[in-house]
């Protein structure tokens, strides 16, 4: 009802429904992002560009800089653009043999580009080293991986390994109650949507900003 009275006034004010219509969908769009966070970014894939561009220059006038590589490769691997991010990534694996997060970011990438054996290597590899890296979320794209190729067993042995860590990502299990419901388990897919729920009621309050969206989407979901 706010929304239809807000709607009226704009309407009054601007003399044009269309032109009112667009101010409101703004409205909303500049509170979600301010207090929610549902809608993606708007800046943030120009930022990104910007960025990468950036750090194209940086790297071609310092060879020896992997920080600089790495956020490039991470930033590529975001677009997916994973031949480039590969490429990119294979280049500094000897300064990061012992980082869960770049094992875990090759073991990606491999995935896409048709090394997938490798890449569940890898992700394995960074499982072992973390399992927790990246709050288990390497789990539910193997889990994901498994049951895009048949192959709901290990989906499912992965899922159980996902729910031993007690992650505490509200995107974590948003993301394993899709994987739940994919795969036909509609119970779990709602424990993990209700338990995404209950995460972020106990989450700090510096948190809850990043994990908000997440929960949202979760509730919406348990209520399907």
């Amino acid at each position: 009802m706010s929304k239809i009275f807000i709607f009226s006034i704009l309407w009054w004010l601007l003399g044009n429904p269309f032109l009112a219509l667009i101010v409101l969908l703004v409205i909303i769009y500049v509170l979600d992002r301010r207090f929610v966070g549902i809608f993606p970014s708007a800046v943030k894939p120009l930022r990104r560009m910007s960025r990468i561009r950036a750090l194209r220059r940086q790297v071609a006038n310092s060879p020896s800089d992997m920080s600089s590589r790495y956020e490039l490769a991470r930033l590529l691997l975001e677009r997916r653009h994973y031949n480039e991010a590969k490429r990119w990534l294979e280049q500094i694996g000897h300064a990061y043999e012992e980082s869960a997060e770049y094992w875990d970011d090759l073991g990606t990438v491999m995935l896409h580009t048709g090394d997938a054996s490798i890449g569940e290597h890898y992700m394995l590899k960074a499982l072992e080293l973390n399992p927790r890296v990246k709050y288990g979320e390497p789990y539910l794209r193997l889990a994901s991986y498994y049951a895009q190729h048949h192959n709901e067993q290990k989906a499912l042995d992965v899922l159980e390994r996902f729910r031993d860590i007690q992650s505490s990502s509200c995107r974590a299990y948003y993301m394993l109650g899709q994987l739940d419901r994919s795969l036909g388990r509609e119970q779990a897919a709602k424990a993990a949507f209700q338990e995404a729920v209950t995460i972020y009621r106990s989450l700090p309050k510096y948190k809850k900003r990043s994990e908000r969206g997440w929960a949202i989407r979760s509730w919406l979901r348990s209520l399907v």
